[in-house]
């Protein structure tokens, strides 16, 4: 899978990419609606793969079996619409107009159409953004089942619905194309109690969310704040906990652009755009990232920030 550098007024909005792709893998691209759509656009000139978009219309005056049982007929299956309706777990609405299922199992619903697809790789934009809880497993069941015999690739701004069904996830942004290191929070704490037993200089700093640890590079980390006692790393928008203290977390990151900006922040100092006064005893930094934040400064570390940035 190729995609081609596209600009938008001179600005790099996605790079070169080739992603390799095998049977039972799941690829996830965490990344914005711009880019997403561009990813999209590039692949829908080709028959090989499916593209579903976020927000895809129905059929709303079918009801559900006679939506299913279209969908059977167009693409040629041999499934009885018995076994699929009972599969798809639909048997209960089998009768109901799609327009009147609740907005998630109407989406849940027009989502089914990638099982239809004959093509071998499935593109999907946000298939779980509009889904409640139940919809959700039960989709997810269907991607795993699809997952053995096509290649899933899943586009979303929201790295909890990457890591439903994806095995492998990248972060797409101003930065890049980069693969997010994601394991299993009990396979993974054998290895990190390693590692603090010993005096490794650790290139990454580890965070979780939702069981699952998650590896930062530190330039990927916008900033970092302490919360209620509680550490919160800032990564695009998005924020993670740490075990880490912020003392420990400013000792690891110095050599790294980073600077103890408050006494409840760290900051990167290769995000910070502007120094804003407010006052003569106040301040704060503004970052420069794909969302505007704003951390702040302490008066007694000013002077110490400017001398770090020759100014």
């Amino acid at each position: 899978m190729q995609f081609q550098p596209m600009y938008d007024g001179g600005e790099l909005l996605l790079p070169k990419i080739e992603l390799s792709m095998t049977l039972n893998q799941s690829i996830g691209i965490i990344t914005d609606l711009k880019r997403k759509q561009l990813l999209m656009s590039q692949l829908e000139k080709y028959s090989q793969y499916y593209i579903f978009r976020a927000g895809q219309g129905e059929y709303m005056r079918l009801t559900v079996e006679e939506l299913i049982t279209f969908l059977i007929k167009v693409t040629e299956r041999n499934e009885p619409v018995a076994t699929l309706m009972d599969y798809f777990s639909l048997k209960e609405e089998r009768k109901v107009k799609i327009k009147n299922l609740s907005s998630s199992r109407r989406m849940y619903v027009t989502l089914l159409r990638v099982f239809f697809a004959h093509q071998p790789t499935l593109v999907l934009e946000e298939p779980y953004f509009y889904l409640e809880e139940q919809d959700r497993r039960q989709f997810k069941r269907i991607l795993d089942d699809l997952s053995q015999e096509k290649q899933l690739l899943i586009l979303t701004s929201n790295l909890e619905d990457a890591i439903i069904s994806c095995d492998t996830i990248y972060r797409l942004n101003e930065l890049g194309l980069h693969q997010l290191d994601i394991r299993d929070s009990e396979e993974d704490k054998q290895d990190v109690q390693e590692q603090d037993r010993t005096n490794i200089t650790l290139q990454k700093i580890y965070t979780k969310r939702n069981d699952k640890v998650i590896l930062f590079n530190p330039p990927e980390i916008d900033f970092i704040e302490s919360v209620d006692g509680s550490i919160l790393v800032h990564v695009d928008g998005e924020n993670y906990s740490c075990a880490l203290t912020l003392n420990e977390l400013e000792q690891r990151l110095l050599n790294f652009g980073f600077f103890r900006c408050h006494r409840s922040y760290i900051v990167n100092l290769q995000k910070v755009r502007e120094i804003i006064t407010w006052t003569k005893n106040s301040y704060s930094l503004r970052l420069n990232i794909s969302k505007d934040a704003v951390v702040p400064l302490s008066r007694s570390k000013l002077h110490e920030l400017k001398t770090l940035l020759n100014i």
